[in-house]
């Protein structure tokens, strides 16, 4: 391959058009993407942090639960000391034996009443978690229908224009390699300032293809004449003429 010192301008301007020209046609390709990758990746990212949340509640709807099992095993208990305490109270001998029954007798009823409290309390903790958990499922549901709907629509796109892309990867690899590292690095740069991603435009109407700033007529003449690589003083894109631009194909 010869290297590309001995490359004269306007091979070397031909070459960075055809650059920019593939750079292009994928910028194209992406603007018809939109901001479906981004949004596809926002929807997972937002599924999965509902999913997290959902998992929590659940735990601590079964931790409530077990909760409450372990207060009803404790009313059971409680209720069979009861029996027991009413059963003995009727064959007690002395009044300090009445007196420490009636005692066990209270104060298995205070465990009973307490541990009602909880249970009605925990119950109620429990309706307001089911509750959340349901709003967090519609959440994950309606997330989900419109992670589809949007994968449905990029994968679509990809599916139109992944053989295009694939060719454009390949052009732009090799049309890269035409160009001294220099000139690329100019290039690439320029194309990293701006939202249109465009580095080498062509005159039109007089005026650069990128700022629209008005180019003045003796630059024009210099710009025809290929002997040097030209760049706006306005935006700093490098400037072609129509004639040679429309003279590179991909």
């Amino acid at each position: 391959m010869p290297t590309v010192k001995d490359y004269s301008v306007e091979e070397k301007l031909k070459a960075l058009i055809r650059v920019q020209k593939i750079e292009s046609k994928l910028d194209q390709i992406q603007i018809l993407k939109g901001e479906l990758p981004m949004e596809v990746k926002d929807l997972e990212d937002e599924i999965e942090g509902l999913n997290a949340r959902k998992h929590r509640i659940e735990e601590e709807i079964n931790g409530i639960q077990e909760f409450i099992e372990s207060k009803k095993e404790i009313i059971k208990e409680s209720q069979a000391l009861l029996k027991k305490y009413e059963k003995q109270a009727e064959n007690v001998k002395n009044n300090r034996e009445f007196e420490a029954i009636n005692k066990e007798i209270e104060m298995q009823g205070l465990e009973i009443k307490l541990a009602e409290k909880h249970i009605k309390d925990a119950n109620e903790e429990l309706i307001e978690k089911s509750e959340v958990l349901e709003k967090a499922k519609k959440a994950i549901g309606n997330k989900e229908k419109n992670l589809e709907h949007k994968k449905g629509e990029l994968d679509k796109i990809i599916v139109d224009t992944e053989k295009e892309e694939n060719q454009l990867k390949s052009q732009v690899a090799g049309a890269r390699e035409a160009v001294e590292d220099r000139l690329l690095a100019s290039f690439d740069r320029i194309r990293n300032s701006y939202r249109n991603g465009l580095s080498v435009v062509p005159i039109e109407r007089e005026s650069c293809g990128g700022c629209f700033n008005t180019i003045p007529p003796q630059r024009q003449s210099e710009i025809r004449q290929r002997k040097k690589i030209i760049v706006c003083e306005n935006c700093g894109r490098i400037l072609v003429d129509a004639d040679l631009n429309d003279s590179v194909d991909l």
